[in-house]
C-alpha cells in the first residue's frame, strides 16, 4: 500500500482517545491563531484603506489619513505648530491609539495665524505674524517645504493659483510687497496705511486698499526702460522701476468708493465687486462698486488710466466679506443701530439685477469668514461679537452663523440662551464661559462628511451641518491656541 504523508498517515480514528484529544486541541489552537491574526490584519488595514486610484491621483500621505484638517497652533505667541486631525473619526490620534497625534514636520513658526489652502495643488501656505514668515506646506509629504518669503507685519496676503507672485499688505510698515517668483525678485512699494490686497484668478489684476481712505489702488508692471508714470504713488526700484502703484480713477462728482475693504472677482474675468465697508470703517455708505477688470490689468501702464467704474449698489446691512454661487453674491457686515451699537447682517445680492435683499440678522462682530458647506448651508464667522447689539439684548452673541439657503433661516451656533441659567455651550473653552465661545478665527468645510471645523475662541470646535449640533471635541482638542483651520483633502480650493 502506498505511503501517505502528513496528518493523513496517522488518522485520528486509529489513535488512543487521549492522543486524539491532544491533537485536536493543537489543531484548533492553530486555526484560531491563524484566524485571529488574519482578522486583526484585515481590521488594521481597513482602518486606513485607500482606493486603488486616489482622488485626482493624489499621493497617499504618511499619516494614512484621508480626511485631514490642519490646525494652526501657537503657544504663548512664540512657539507654533501645524497639527493634523482625522476629521472622519473626529480624533487627533490613530484608531489604535499607538500614535497620539499627527503634525506637519519641519514647521516651527511662532504665530501661524493665516492658512492659504490649495488642496487642488496638494499645497498650502502658512503665514506667521510673529516673524513675517510665509512657509510652503507639502500636503503629500505632510511637511514644510521651504520659505515662500518674508512679509513683516502683514494683515493681508493674496496668492494666485499660478503661484507666480505673492502680494502682501504690510500694514506695520506701509509697504505693498510684491514677490515675483518668475524672476526671483521682490519689491516693496510705499503705500502708507495699506492693509488689504486682492488678486484675481488669472493674476492679471491686483488691487490694494488703504485704511481710513476712499481711494482704491492698483498695481502696474512697466515695460523695460519705461519711465515711471505720472500720478504713481510709488515705483520700485527707483532708478529702473519695474512695478508701480497708482490710484484707480473714481468719479470726482459722484464717488462710488467708500472705505473699500475687499474684492470679489467674477470667475468669468469681467467684473471686480469692490466691498465698500462704509460706516463700519468710518465711512458714509456701505455697498458694492462694480469695476471692469479689463480696465485694471497690470499691463495697462500708461496714463491716462481708464475709468473702470461700472456702477455701485448700496448695501444698508454693511459689507466686510463676500461669497458667490455664481448667481447670488452673499454679503456679510454690520449695521449701526439707533443705540450706537452694531448688529450683524447678511445681504443677498442678485448678480443679474443687482437687487439686494432685506438685511438678515446674523452674528455681530467683524465678519471675515464665509463658506458653503453640505446640506445647503452657508457659514459665516466673525470676531469681537460680545460688544454688539445681541449681547445688549440678552440674545445669543456667539460668532458663528449658519444660514440655510433653502429655508432662509439664520441660526447662531452653538444655540444657547444667555438669559437661561440652564443653557450652556456643549463644550466650553478653558475660560468656562457658559454662553460664549469667543472669536471665530478659522473655518473650513469637511466636504461630504456633513461637518465644518472651526478655530473658535482659540480651540477646535466641529459642527454637524445637518442639525447644527456640536460634535464632542474631547478628542480633537489641541494644546495651545488654535488660530486657523484648513481641510487639506478638499476636492476644490473653495472648501476653506
Amino acid at each position: 500500500m502506498p505511503q501517505r504523508s502528513g496528518l493523513e498517515s496517522l488518522p485520528l480514528k486509529n489513535r488512543s482517545p487521549l492522543s486524539q484529544s491532544f491533537c485536536a486541541q493543537i489543531l484548533c489552537g492553530l486555526l484560531i491563531a491563524v484566524a485571529t491574526i488574519g482578522l486583526a490584519a484585515c481590521n488594521s488595514n481597513d482602518y486606513y484603506k485607500f482606493p486603488q486610484f486616489t482622488f485626482a491621483n493624489r499621493p497617499i500621505p504618511p499619516s494614512k489619513l484621508a480626511n485631514r484638517v490642519m490646525v494652526a497652533v501657537t503657544v504663548n505667541g512664540s512657539q507654533g505648530s501645524l497639527q493634523i486631525l482625522d476629521s472622519l473619526r473626529d480624533i487627533r490620534s490613530n484608531v489604535q491609539n499607538t500614535i497620539p497625534s499627527f503634525s506637519i514636520s519641519g514647521f516651527g513658526a511662532g504665530f501661524p495665524n493665516m492658512i492659504f489652502n490649495f488642496p487642488e495643488q496638494v499645497l498650502g501656505y502658512v503665514y506667521s505674524n510673529s516673524d513675517g514668515s510665509l512657509n510652503k506646506i507639502d500636503y503629500s509629504k505632510e511637511a514644510a517645504s521651504g520659505s515662500a518669503g518674508t512679509f513683516p507685519t502683514s494683515t493681508s496676503l493674496a496668492i494666485p493659483t499660478s503661484f507666480a507672485h505673492i502680494y502682501a499688505a504690510e500694514a506695520g510698515t506701509g509697504i505693498l510687497g510684491v514677490l515675483d517668483n518668475t524672476t526671483g525678485k521682490s519689491y516693496g512699494l510705499n503705500l502708507p496705511n495699506v492693509y488689504r490686497v486682492a488678486v484675481n484668478q488669472g493674476d492679471t489684476v491686483v488691487l490694494a486698499m488703504v485704511r481710513n481712505s476712499d481711494t482704491l489702488y492698483r498695481l502696474i508692471k512697466l515695460n523695460a526702460n519705461q519711465a515711471a508714470p505720472s500720478g504713481a504713488v510709488d515705483c520700485q526700484p527707483v532708478t529702473l522701476p519695474v512695478y508701480c502703484v497708482v490710484p484707480v480713477p473714481d468719479s470726482p462728482t459722484k464717488p462710488s468708493l467708500d472705505r473699500p475693504i475687499g474684492v470679489y472677482f467674477s470667475l468669468d474675468g469681467s467684473l471686480a465687486y469692490v466691498l465698500n465697508c462704509g460706516p463700519e470703517c468710518g465711512g458714509k455708505t456701505a455697498g458694492i462698486t462694480l469695476l471692469q477688470q479689463g480696465a485694471l490689468t497690470i499691463d495697462i501702464n500708461t496714463p491716462p488710466f481708464p475709468n473702470a467704474v461700472n456702477t455701485s449698489v448700496a448695501i444698508p446691512g454693511g459689507v466686510t466679506t463676500s461669497l458667490s454661487d455664481g448667481t447670488t453674491l452673499y454679503l456679510a457686515g454690520q449695521q449701526l443701530q439707533p443705540d450706537g451699537l452694531w448688529a450683524g447682517r447678511l445681504t443677498l445680492l442678485n448678480m443679474s439685477t443687482l437687487t439686494p435683499s432685506a438685511p438678515i440678522s446674523i452674528s455681530d462682530g467683524n465678519h471675515t469668514k464665509m463658506l458653503f458647506a453640505d446640506d445647503n448651508t452657508l457659514w459665516i464667522g466673525s470676531q469681537f461679537c460680545a460688544t454688539g447689539e445681541r449681547a445688549k439684548l440678552g440674545q445669543n452673541y456667539n460668532c458663528l452663523t449658519s444660514y440655510n439657503l433653502g429655508t432662509g433661516a439664520a441660526s447662531i451656533v452653538p444655540a444657547v440662551n444667555p438669559q437661561d441659567p440652564n443653557s450652556a455651550v456643549p463644550f466650553p473653552n478653558a475660560n468656562q464661559n457658559q454662553w460664549y465661545l469667543g472669536d471665530l478665527t478659522g473655518l473650513c468645510w469637511v466636504e461630504g462628511l456633513h461637518k465644518v471645523y472651526t478655530a473658535y475662541g482659540g480651540q477646535v470646535h466641529a459642527f454637524n451641518t445637518t442639525d447644527l449640533s456640536e460634535i464632542n471635541n474631547q478628542f480633537i482638542i489641541i494644546q495651545g491656541t488654535a488660530l486657523d483651520v484648513a481641510y487639506m483633502d478638499a476636492a476644490t480650493n473653495a472648501a476653506n
